[in-house]
């Protein structure tokens, strides 16, 4: 299972998700657009997102 925080990329988000990683990533582009104003989620973002995702045990 991984884990990753909003806050990691974009500052002052307390927004974390844990799960596989396309749940992550499923999640994090719902978040991007609502929560954040983002028109569309970017490879760009998504790759960021990827990266700054960690192993968590369950």
């Amino acid at each position: 299972m991984k884990k990753f925080r909003c806050g990691d990329i974009i500052p002052g988000c307390d927004a974390v998700y844990t799960g596989d990683e396309a749940s992550i990533l499923a999640a994090a582009a719902v978040h991007a657009t609502a929560d954040h104003g983002l028109p569309e989620f970017p490879d760009e973002l998504a790759a960021r997102v990827r990266a700054a995702m960690s192993e968590v045990s369950d």
